[in-house]
């Protein structure tokens, strides 16, 4: 297990929303919600930081006069608003990694929360709707780290996938499961932690590698609390959970001849020189990152630009990630499995409906691709398992296409169905390439170029070998 657990802790920076009927729910009483939010948010820190992840709420927000945005039983609509108003009116005023919606409305059907999958730091899709269904803060906080689990490429645990989980059935399973029982679930299965270190391994939380300003901490100051805030040199937790040499956890100060207590480039409460590695590329979109020799932590995540060649792999980088067709078709249908010929997009995209699509449209009825965007609708792919690897319940669908110069050509897609609370992962992912010079943005093949003047992609064209 300790091996999924990666090396340098993550910070996520979450703003928790409380919408009019969560107000509404509480006795109206703004105090009332925002303590009930940070019980939440002190919760999901507690889950996450088994897997040296912390959950920093650096902001609160109490729609006490109306909803921001349209708030529906509609689930899939309701997540839809509520990302694009984190985008066009949180995101510029509140800096911050992820955004979940706290509601007091019940959703239609069995759906307690919903949220976009391996979609962290994104400027779109970071974030997700939590359902506040019970009168114990508990459970909510145990949807919103699920949800969160979404966002970081966490899949649900299914039997098939033998997720070992520690805590027996009765106990209530773990967070990842597909529904929650009582008691509520509280800890990540072998299955969460794998998913996790593969997410993190392809650039999914990109934004995380700083540590939050402690200004903005929601819960004011302490010492004991791991952050370092005014007045103190070093904060490594509780006395007893202290096992930092450098700093003396009573009093927060370093200790003797201790320059510097925390950070990648601190070792042995010393500096080290500048120009040592501190963050290696952690994949083809990555930049590597070094010490100064002045500070004790390594300098901001510095990634390739969106629209720029991924190193080594023939696609290009989006919010930190080169993403493909491949990737996805093995993610879909395990090892061995690639991409169909762009003739099966074409036809099976063009129908319309649950196994060929570019999405759903306003009505929410599946819309067809136009030919141009058909690398952009659902995946299509040959070869690996004989049903998809993620999803209990999912429908293979093969549909047999006659060339022109004789013969046929097999194209095997599908409809995945992996439970209310994740849009359809079987859906080309934002980012990937279409074609030469082109990506997916919003189920529609468009040019790179929208990234950047023309004058200076060719100056980063020139420049790739670096």
């Amino acid at each position: 297990q300790k091996r999924h657990t990666q090396k340098t802790t993550k910070y996520v920076e979450l703003v928790i929303v409380a919408d009019n009927r969560e107000f509404q729910k509480q006795g109206k009483d703004v105090e009332r919600v925002k303590q009930r939010l940070a019980e939440i948010a002190n919760y999901v820190d507690k889950f996450y930081r088994v897997l040296n992840i912390r959950v920093a709420l650096v902001g609160l927000e109490v729609w006490s006069d109306s909803d921001k945005c349209p708030i529906t039983q509609d689930p899939f609509n309701t997540l839809h608003e509520f990302l694009d108003w984190r985008k066009g009116k949180l995101l510029p005023t509140k800096a911050h990694d992820n955004a979940q919606l706290i509601s007091g409305v019940y959703f239609q059907g069995t759906t307690i929360g919903m949220a976009p999958i391996m979609s962290m730091c994104t400027v779109d899709q970071s974030g997700g709707i939590v359902m506040d269904h019970s009168d114990n803060p508990l459970g909510a906080a145990v949807t919103l780290a699920h949800e969160l689990g979404h966002n970081f490429g966490m899949n649900h645990d299914t039997p098939e996938r033998g997720c070992g989980c520690r805590m027996t059935l009765d106990r209530g399973g773990c967070i990842m499961t597909p529904s929650t029982g009582y008691p509520f679930p509280t800890v990540f299965s072998t299955c969460s932690k794998k998913d996790l270190a593969a997410s993190l391994e392809k650039g999914v939380g990109m934004c995380l590698d700083n540590v939050p300003e402690v200004k903005v901490l929601y819960g004011g100051q302490k010492c004991g609390n791991g952050y370092v805030e005014e007045g103190e040199e070093c904060d490594c937790g509780e006395l007893e959970e202290c096992m930092n040499p450098c700093c003396n956890a009573t009093t927060c100060t370093l200790k003797g001849e201790a320059v510097c207590a925390h950070g990648q480039c601190c070792e042995d409460c010393r500096l080290k020189p500048a120009g040592t590695p501190c963050r290696e590329s952690s994949n083809s979109c990555d930049l590597p990152e070094f010490c100064t020799g002045a500070n004790p932590h390594c300098p901001a995540n510095v990634y390739l630009h969106d629209g720029h060649t991924c190193h080594n792999i023939d696609g290009y980088c989006y919010n930190g990630i080169c993403q493909t067709h491949e990737q996805q078709c093995i993610t879909l249908w395990g090892p061995g499995a690639k991409p169909a010929p762009r003739i099966c997009f074409e036809r099976v995209n063009s129908a319309g409906d649950p196994y060929g699509n570019c999405g759903k449209d306003s009505k929410g009825l599946f819309a067809k691709c136009e030919a141009r965007d058909a690398k952009c609708g659902k995946i299509q792919c040959q070869g690996g398992a004989n049903r998809p690897v993620i999803g209990t319940n999912a429908v293979s669908i093969e549909t047999n296409i006659p060339l022109q110069a004789g013969g046929r050509i097999l194209c095997r897609g599908t409809h995945v169905y992996l439970g209310d609370d994740m849009p359809d992962p079987g859906l080309v992912l934002s980012g990937t390439k279409c074609v030469e010079g082109m990506m997916c943005l919003n189920r529609q093949c468009q040019n790179i170029s929208i990234f950047w003047g023309a004058s200076l992609l060719r100056k980063v064209q020139w420049t790739r070998g670096l």
